[in-house]
């Protein structure tokens, strides 16, 4: 619709009148009709589904864009559905796939999208699109979600997919609700749920959505371990989250990571719990930083990296664990002070001083009556 080539072969088409192939009436339609759209519909959303390099789709059209609130991100789509559906042992020779998409990220209002496209006509189910046997599968399904989710960008994932149903979506019936009744599927819903729920929770997941402030790379080149990480903000230290993903069905249990600043790192999902469907090798205890440098940051942690998995922690920056500290500390003396000294005090003046004087004078005593006798 934007191009006046578009599907033609050369001697098809006709110039505008500045000599280019933009469709000049098209794009002013397009302008006013998301013009009228946003003065009319407060708080509706109007998305671009859009798979061409067109510039400034989601600027205003005072801005001189065309006025859409977000653009699909097809690209991230192809790259990310191409990555997962490789067996894990050929993932580092794509590993730009996961990584690239960061590059364009903040070019327009993103949304990462995995819609019904993606799941007819021969593409198979995104469950189905995994490698490797049915629990991998699921896992690496787990991964893939964590991943899309801790991704800049809003999220769109069509229905049947957050349980992970086996056949191809179709309009001619129902969902496979019945796979529900399988363990697997009703635990892969759970997570689901569970993220979900952290993505309307947690403000680092939206807040700086579409500004470069809310996304840090903590490791991106890790291509031989199949091996990502990254932070997400809302620009409030005290909100960081960590995400760690491993894309290889290899088991990390003492795995070092960069962490982005000295504090307490606690983990708050991980893919590979058993309430997941998961093998349980979860982090049940806070994590400590220390000052040992990796990747480029000043501080790490030694955590578990279960296969095929993705795990998300919470971040509490050193200062701000210190200044809880000292509360809880005068809180524990002004407990103890009142308690535990006069009650040692009040048990030792009336007991242990007083026996012992009433023994000592009978002892006294005996020898004198044996005195009389004689």
């Amino acid at each position: 619709m934007l191009y006046l080539d578009y599907g033609r072969k050369a001697g098809e088409w006709v110039a505008n009148k500045y000599g280019g192939n933009e469709n000049l009436e098209a794009i002013e339609l397009l302008k006013h009709l998301n013009s009228i759209f946003h003065k009319k519909e407060k708080g509706a959303l109007i998305i671009a589904e859009e798979s061409t390099a067109w510039a400034n789709i989601t600027k205003t059209v005072e801005e001189g864009g065309l006025g859409f609130d977000l653009k699909w991100n097809m690209g991230w789509m192809n790259d990310f559905t191409s990555d997962m559906k490789k067996d894990p042992l050929f993932r580092k020779g794509a590993h730009g796939q996961l990584t690239f998409s960061m590059m364009y990220a903040y070019s327009e209002n993103f949304v990462l999208v995995l819609s019904h496209d993606e799941v007819v006509h021969g593409k198979c189910s995104m469950l189905e699109k995994m490698p490797g046997y049915r629990v991998d599968k699921f896992a690496n399904l787990r991964a893939a979600y964590g991943f899309m989710m801790g991704h800049p960008g809003k999220k769109l994932l069509f229905m049947g997919q957050e349980f992970g149903q086996e056949r191809e979506w179709s309009e001619n019936r129902s969902l496979d609700w019945g796979e529900l009744e399988d363990e697997l599927h009703l635990k892969m819903q759970k997570f689901s749920a569970k993220i979900n729920a952290m993505y309307t929770d947690y403000p680092a997941f939206t807040k700086l959505d579409c500004s470069p402030e809310g996304f840090r790379w903590m490791s991106c080149e890790d291509a031989d371990h199949s091996i990502v990480s990254f932070i997400r903000s809302d620009g409030d230290l005290k909100d960081t989250l960590l995400f760690v993903f491993n894309f290889t069905p290899v088991y990390y249990e003492q795995f070092m990571q960069a962490v982005p600043f000295a504090g307490e790192y606690k983990e708050i999902l991980n893919s590979d719990s058993t309430t997941y469907g998961g093998g349980g090798r979860i982090n049940s205890k806070a994590k400590l930083s220390k000052p040992e440098p990796h990747d480029g940051q000043d501080n790490s942690i030694i955590m578990k990296l279960p296969p095929l998995s993705c795990v998300i922690f919470s971040c509490t920056p050193e200062a701000a664990k210190d200044e809880k500290t000292p509360a809880k500390k005068t809180a524990a003396k002004a407990v103890k002070a009142p308690a535990k000294k006069p009650a040692v005090k009040a048990v030792k003046a009336p007991t242990k001083k007083p026996a012992a004087k009433a023994v000592k004078p009978a002892e006294k005593k005996a020898p004198a009556k044996k005195a009389a006798k004689k």
